[in-house]
């Protein structure tokens, strides 16, 4: 009988993960009594995904603040530490935030406007042309942007994230002074020595302020890169993907994943002779067209995969093949065409028009992304996802 479903994703219940918890064997067993319940089963080239939350708690993976003032301290002694280009996060930068305040005596907090790099805006840019303002030259001390766009809550928090972030330092001890611009230079009006807490273009900020002048330049990757009193540490990405776990502390990004996903697919390759692929995801990379949110707040999507998910798709587009190539055609005789054409289409299609329209991202975003969607991030109890169907075309 023919194939009449494509792309399945399904979402899969797994115990609570506990500190010291045998991931591995949670994930695959966990897959295997939902594929008996509900009747499925394990095909080559099925895809598992694992979010980054239950391999970081079976790590124990966490620090406090304490240790992150710790780290603080170590770096940049008494200095004014120029705090630039924060995203607007109680989950992702409170907390770190306050670590970050804790080590320090003042900061200087440099906010990007009219949004942060995520896109969680601080005003909209029909205030900024109602006044005329430029944020890519225009740089605002807070009682100036006050004065121009008054007090503004994010749209879905409910946050005044300035005042917010304001009292966050004050509470910890410390002096801050706020600013607003787009430009990494501007801090060095104010100081020295920075943390860049900005994602994914921090080494151009770092770079731009390492030529011009600046004294010490940290970005967050560098902070709890190495355990700190006995804390947790992500040596590649830091307080880089971190998030909210208590009142007093985080959770990191997981470290060490590699091992993780090549031991779960071979597990499953004993245990069913099945050739899965499997990874690991955070954030998924897509905008939310109300907010305007474009969701990855995590250094990566997916910080471990195996080979199989390398690359990106190699797609052709079948409504331009149907519109163009086999427009006189129809019924069987245009899905025979279609599947003749696909069995024959080369390995790489960049730039053919028959590809015009395809997703060219790489496929561990892709899939990060259905797979984040997929476990959501509140009370689905789902941290697990089971992907099949994902490399079939229309001739399968």
């Amino acid at each position: 009988m023919e194939r009449t479903v494509g792309t399945v994703s399904r979402g899969i219940r797994c115990p609570i993960i506990k500190t010291g918890d045998n991931i591995e064997r949670i994930v695959v067993d966990s897959i295997l009594r939902a594929a008996a319940a509900e009747n499925f089963d394990i095909l080559d080239q099925d895809i598992v995904a694992i979010t980054e939350s239950i391999v970081a708690r079976a790590q124990n993976n966490y620090a406090s603040i304490d240790q992150i003032a710790t780290d603080i301290k170590s770096k940049f002694a008494d200095d004014t530490i120029g705090v630039i280009f924060p995203i607007l996060s109680r989950n992702r930068f409170a907390n770190c935030l306050r670590g970050i305040a804790r080590g320090a005596k003042k900061i200087v907090l440099m906010l990007s406007y009219p949004s942060d790099e995520v896109g969680n805006h601080l005003i909209t840019l029909d205030m900024l042309d109602e006044k005329g303002v430029n944020p890519w030259t225009d740089v605002l001390t807070e009682k100036e942007f006050r004065d121009l766009f008054g007090f503004n809550q994010h749209r879905f928090t409910g946050v005044d994230y300035i005042e917010y972030y304001k009292e966050l330092i004050s509470a910890e001890g410390a002096q801050c002074e706020v600013v607003f611009s787009q430009k990494p230079k501007t801090i060095l009006n104010y100081t020295k020595n920075i943390l860049a807490c900005d994602i994914h273009t921090r080494y151009r900020t770092k770079r731009i302020l390492e030529q011009n002048g600046a004294e010490k330049v940290y970005t967050l990757d560098n902070i709890l890169s190495e355990s700190v009193d006995g804390s947790g540490y992500n040596e590649q990405y830091g307080l880089l993907g971190s998030n909210k776990s208590t009142e007093d502390g985080v959770k990191l990004f997981p470290r060490e994943s590699q091992p993780v996903v090549d031991t779960i697919q071979s597990i499953f390759k004993k245990e069913t002779g099945k050739d899965v692929e499997v990874m690991v995801y955070g954030d998924g990379a897509f905008k939310d067209p109300v907010g305007k949110i474009w969701e990855l707040a995590d250094p990566v999507v997916s910080p471990a995969y195996t080979s199989g998910l390398e690359g990106k798709p190699n797609e052709v587009k079948l409504k331009y093949l149907a519109d163009n190539n086999f427009s006189d055609l129809d019924g069987a005789e245009l899905e025979e065409a279609i599947k003749q054409h696909i069995h024959n289409k080369g390995d790489d299609l960049t730039g053919a028009m028959e590809a015009q329209g395809t997703t060219p991202r790489r496929l561990t975003d892709l899939i990060g992304s259905l797979a984040d969607l997929t476990s959501g991030s509140g009370d689905k109890g789902t941290p697990i996802v089971y992907i099949q169907g994902y490399f079939d075309n229309f001739t399968k």
